[in-house]
């Protein structure tokens, strides 16, 4: 990736479609809910992505996922991802996966991820995901309470953690891990910056600057709406060239030769 001819990174996307398996119905209801909740109904192929942000000289690096419940299996799997497919982070949803990001059962990957100091994504607060469905999907919110990544954060400080969103309804504890952790991140998908609390802004224009993230959230957000809205949410000029690319391009290493 030539980061010095894009115009941001987008750290937070998703692959609708896969690639290989067939298309799977269970998870129809909660994609219909996700459409409802976002006001999205996008559903691009891997390549239509790639073609997309090529045009918009924004970048994309790929990220796994990986059911934090294999355990010692899935660590494998993270090591071979990482050495056959050049993987370069991982991404976690405790609501959706259903875990404490803390649970010991999910570290033997995390003892990976740390191993090779790559970031790990972790969705934080409210989802999307479920919203409006009966019992909300069966899924559980504690979950994503960022205050479950510090015991996470103090036992693997190479593996450099990014809480994924603004927290609703734990900005405050977000913020507060982020400080008091140097490996702990904010990404800014899922939300227009429109809507971001003030203390979340408070923070990227000052303490947090070099670690707050541009992430669209797509394709259920475009990373032109969040652009856009991002200009008048209230960031100092000097400190969103970083959120838009500067950050992640340490975070990733891109910067190193």
């Amino acid at each position: 990736m030539d980061h010095k001819n894009l115009i941001a990174i987008d750290i937070h996307t998703h692959a609708e479609v896969s690639c290989r398996n067939p298309f799977d119905n269970y998870g129809e209801e909660y994609d219909r809910a996700a459409d409802k909740y976002f006001g999205s109904s996008l559903r691009p192929t891997i390549a239509e992505t790639i073609a997309y942000y090529r045009e918009k000289k924004i970048g994309l690096v790929a990220f796994a996922s990986i059911d934090p419940h294999k355990g010692k299996m899935g660590a494998r799997e993270a090591e071979r991802l990482i050495k056959e497919c050049g993987v370069k982070g991982f991404k976690f949803h405790p609501t959706v996966q259903g875990y404490h990001p803390y649970d010991k059962m999910a570290w033997p990957i995390y003892e990976v991820i740390n191993e090779y100091k790559l970031p790990a994504i972790f969705h934080t607060g409210h989802s999307g995901i479920g919203s409006g469905m009966r019992c909300g999907g069966g899924l559980r919110l504690e979950y994503s309470n960022p205050m479950h990544l510090d015991d996470v954060a103090i036992s693997f400080p190479d593996m450099q953690i990014v809480m994924a969103h603004p927290s609703f309804p734990w900005q405050d504890e977000a913020l507060s891990v982020a400080t008091h952790k140097p490996n702990v991140w904010i990404d800014l998908s899922g939300w227009s910056p429109k809507y971001f609390p003030k203390q979340l802004v408070q923070y990227a224009n000052t303490l947090l600057k070099d670690r707050i993230l541009f992430g669209s959230d797509f394709p259920l957000i475009t990373p032109e709406r969040w652009m856009k809205d991002f200009e008048v949410a209230g960031f100092k000029p000097e400190v969103m060239p970083g959120i838009l690319k500067g950050n992640a391009v340490r975070l990733l290493g891109l910067d190193q030769p």
